[in-house]
């Protein structure tokens, strides 16, 4: 079914779809409508959840923590100070090994208060464990959050799902939604790793551990990140397979014969898409590299994909803060260190607080990453 829904819309009726046992959510804008609206499917009977309005984000995702240890299938949604105050039980919602999945409308991290779209929030919580999304449309939201669920039952990690705040949370597309039925038969069941409601099974979960066995927990918390991927791609595949729509972790877009691209995650993919096209149909060898899978950080792939090119520009919607760059750029470069001919590297920050980026602004970047000449480590677009 063709349907025009707002990113938020997208998201809350994919939740709809998916019916999860448990919901707990405090809302924070632009992500508030994607919980303001399920809650409407669950008052409306047209959910079987049990949904949990709570005082905050931390006691939001403190809730999942406890629905999905006892074997349930939780989600949440959130955004900027929310997923900032949640930061603490990310850690535990990953360490137990807890597939959550969460909404974030990714927007900028006060102060100063600003309520628009960065990718702040989100790259703030890239170590905490959680696998993470970078969706460039609306309808790459909804198919990634129902992908997301079973992924995140299948890896044992929790999840993020994020669309750019405001530029997707808040703007309407035409989308092509599915059937209720295929969608709860896609998922299937849940398949807990443990419930701590089953008296026949007793176990012990958080519990405290010191020199001896903390590395431990750890480490095996590591190796499942580390098998993620094939999870991840195994997923995709199927959901391609079913419903005609596959999304890579890692997309090459008019790259055959480039001497420079930009890497970028989000809906800034499709404003470059734009303005590669514009300098192909004027002959310049450009392309786009679009990462939608950041955690797991995909090096083999990305490695593959880069060391192609002899001049990229990494595009990040944050900054570091008195960092060698910005966050992806400091990840790619890691990434290309060991090649015997690495290419040149360039750090871009854009967009922060939801700064307009162009088609214009994407030129401008491909012909200053085409030229190989820069006068500072970081570039920043759209401010002096």
């Amino acid at each position: 079914m063709i349907l025009a829904k707002t990113g938020n819309e997208a998201l809350a009726y994919a939740m709809k779809q998916i019916n999860p046992d448990v919901v707990a959510a405090y809302p924070i804008t632009p992500s508030t409508e994607i919980v303001q609206l399920f809650s409407n499917y669950v008052a409306d009977g047209e959910v079987d959840t049990e949904f949990v309005p709570v005082e905050s984000e931390h006691s939001a995702m403190t809730a999942c923590i406890g629905a999905a240890a006892c074997g349930r299938r939780v989600m949440t949604a959130t955004a900027s100070q929310g997923l900032a105050l949640m930061h603490e039980m990310l850690f535990i919602a990953a360490g137990l090994r807890l597939p959550i999945v969460m909404a974030v409308a990714s927007r900028s991290l006060s102060s100063p208060l600003n309520i628009h779209g960065d990718h702040s929030d989100s790259v703030a919580s890239r170590d905490s464990g959680w696998l993470q999304f970078f969706c460039e449309t609306v309808q790459e939201g909804y198919d990634t959050l129902i992908m997301a669920v079973k992924i995140a039952e299948r890896a044992y990690l929790p999840a993020i799902v994020a669309i750019d705040g405001f530029i997707l949370s808040h703007c309407q597309e035409r989308i092509e939604t599915l059937e209720d039925r295929a969608v709860r038969e896609f998922l299937g069941q849940p398949k807990p790793n443990y419930n701590l409601l089953d008296w026949r099974n007793p176990i012990l979960v958080g519990p405290a551990t010191l020199q001896d066995y903390y590395f431990e927990f750890k480490r095996s918390e590591i190796e499942g990140m580390r098998r993620a991927l094939p999870v991840i791609e195994e997923v995709q595949q199927e959901f391609g397979q079913r419903f005609g729509r596959y999304y890579p972790v890692l997309e090459e877009y008019r790259c055959e014969d480039a001497e420079a691209v930009l890497v970028v995650m989000g809906s800034a993919c499709g404003t470059c898409r734009v303005a590669v096209d514009q300098l192909r149909a004027e002959g310049r060898k450009v392309g786009l590299v679009k990462l939608r899978v950041f955690r797991p950080l995909v090096h083999n792939l990305l490695r593959t994909s880069l060391a192609k090119f002899p001049k990229i520009g990494v595009m990040d919607r944050v900054d570091a803060v008195n960092s060698y760059g910005g966050p992806l750029f400091t990840e790619i470069t890691s990434v290309l260190y060991d090649l015997p001919e690495r290419p040149k590297v360039f750090s871009y920050v854009y967009g922060l607080g939801g700064r307009e980026f162009s088609p214009e602004d994407a030129r401008m970047v491909y012909e200053q990453v085409l030229s190989g000449k820069k006068d500072e480590l970081v570039t920043y677009v759209g401010v002096r």
